[in-house]
């Protein structure tokens, strides 16, 4: 079979860091190509030199698709052949309708005149073949991400896409939204349009995959025909990596101490619905060097719970008793929470964590200006030397601390933000949803990380959707739903079987069948 696209020799680099080198590529007509690798191994930065993002000339190497070598000016002009990129972050503007936003730059017209009722038909269509049955007037403010991924693609085949270019399109979808994404590149591809998607879900990825090609620093390192050979994680896994992940999760040995927090009857009602009670009467507590996992669906008050603590950053009418090292404190803001000791990783660094423009030297010391700012004035040579040793501590790879941590890849992201909040020398450290988007390598570096603050007497506090993640990770493992928390179990003790029947002992059961794992993935939890 002649191949629909090839990417011969693509190297690129970016002040003085080399990004691709010598990246080869191969897409047949109608196939799922997946890319995996590492944050950072360069998979976003070939797609975007395939799509005309990094226009030719700014690259080496050759793109050739449907026989002819082309040469992007821009991402326009792969648009034209019908190469489509939906990137992580979902460009959609989201006080717009779905018609308008699938005909934004390209709406039907009569005369020169916008025809918004072929809009609207075409937008029916659509929407028909993505598997969404919203009237094209809904706004995108009003759908999940889920059904907001699925407008992207059906943006894409308003454009008559052939190659789609999916970027960690699931990285923060629930199983069934991800479930629905992925039937939908199954049917385009019994219909001959051909996908490649990137994740870092190795499970996805062996689902739905004809191929595999591996990047590790800029190289590709692997190429695994699904259809010849078995799909072994493990392989794709020390190919990434370039070493043998034996366990998943760093051993460590607990060494528990006294309670450093404590929580007695406390409750939180919604900052927008003053009469719904989000957070029940709830108890807990974590001890010195412990890591106290909280399991849950989507939706149980895990966020709510965890920001309600943190200064009261959510919620209203907030009643019940906190204490740090046995002393009754009240948290009024977040600089007061900061000051007591409490520190909280944000699930979206994007938005909330970081600031994407500024340099990973100035992310890193926000949180605790104080200590690098004498007489109220930044001490530049202070606050260099603090960021270069979180640099170095914390494995962050930039090309410098003054590199935009916008350019960075998820892992190292994350990595700034973990580091901005140990600036602050906290005593409990609450990690939200703290692996999510980033591969199984940066993982390992940050389970590592949690189990170092534990073993210097931190408290640590890890909310996560991925079971397996907070059996891997936790001493103790409290389940929460509908606001209250339903069950506690010992890591020994702990099992996803267990902590799926807490949680369906305590939910309110939709029909007489009840729920089954398949049901509980639709609600988010991974198992």
């Amino acid at each position: 079979m002649t191949a629909m696209l090839e990417m011969r020799g693509v190297s690129k680099s970016f002040a003085g860091v080399q990004a691709l080198r010598d990246v080869n590529l191969t897409v047949e007509p109608g196939q799922i190509h997946t890319l995996v690798g590492e944050n950072g191994a360069g998979k976003s930065t070939l797609m975007k030199v395939l799509s005309g993002v990094y226009p030719h000339g700014s690259y080496e190497g050759a793109i050739v698709y449907e026989g002819e070598e082309r040469r992007f000016r821009d991402i326009n002009d792969s648009e034209a052949l019908g190469i489509i990129i939906i990137h992580q972050e979902l460009a959609l503007i989201p006080l717009m309708s779905i018609a308008e936003n699938i005909f934004l730059s390209h709406p039907p017209s009569r005369l020169g005149v916008i025809d918004r009722y072929e809009g609207y038909r075409r937008t029916r269509e659509l929407l028909t073949q993505v598997g969404l049955q919203e009237s094209p007037d809904t706004l995108i403010t009003d759908l999940g991400v889920g059904k907001q991924q699925l407008v992207e693609i059906a943006k894409a085949l308003s454009k008559r896409v052939r190659l789609l270019i999916l970027d960690e399109p699931t990285a923060s979808l629930n199983e069934k939204d991800s479930e629905a994404l992925l039937e939908r590149l199954v049917t385009f591809r019994e219909q001959g349009i051909a996908s490649i998607l990137i994740s870092h879900k190795l499970n996805e990825v062996a689902r739905v995959a004809d191929r595999i090609t591996v990047l590790r620093d800029g190289r590709t390192v692997d190429d695994i025909d699904c259809h010849a050979e078995p799909v072994q994680e493990d392989r794709i896994i020390r190919s990434m990596v370039n070493r043998d992940l034996a366990h998943r999760f760093p051993e460590r040995k607990a060494a528990i101490g006294d309670p450093v927090m404590q929580v007695e009857d406390w409750s939180v009602y919604h900052p927008l619905h003053p009469e719904r009670q989000v957070i029940k009467n709830v108890d807990f507590q974590v001890r010195r060097g412990e890591v106290v996992g909280i399991a849950g669906l989507m939706g149980a008050g895990r966020t709510e719970f965890a920001m309600s603590l943190f200064g009261r950053a959510w919620g209203r009418q907030i009643t019940g008793r906190l204490h740090l090292d046995g002393r009754e404190v009240q948290l009024s803001n977040v600089a007061t929470a900061i000051d007591a000791g409490l520190a909280y990783v944000t699930e979206d660094r994007k938005q909330l964590g970081l600031i994407l423009a500024d340099d990973v030297r100035k992310n890193v010391t926000l949180a605790s200006l104080a200590r690098v700012a004498p007489r109220w004035v930044i001490d530049d040579i202070a606050e260099l030397k603090v960021a270069n040793d979180y640099r170095n501590r914390m494995r962050i790879r930039c090309s410098d601390v003054y590199q935009e941590v916008g350019q960075l890849s998820g892992g190292n992201q994350q990595k700034v933000v973990l580091s901005k909040w140990l600036m602050t020398d906290p005593k409990v450290l609450i990690l939200d949803e703290p692996t999510r988007g980033i591969d199984v390598g940066a993982k390992y570096e940050i389970y590592g990380i949690i189990n170092e603050l534990a073993e210097a007497g931190r408290a640590v506090v890890v909310i996560s959707s991925e079971m397996p993640e907070l059996l891997g990770t936790c001493d103790r493992i409290c389940v929460m739903n509908d606001g209250a928390f339903v069950g506690e179990f010992a890591a020994a003790d702990a099992t996803q079987e267990k902590i799926m029947r807490a949680i369906m002992r305590n939910i309110k059961i939709p029909s007489k069948k009840g729920m089954n794992e398949s049901d509980m993935r639709t609600q988010g939890m991974q198992v």
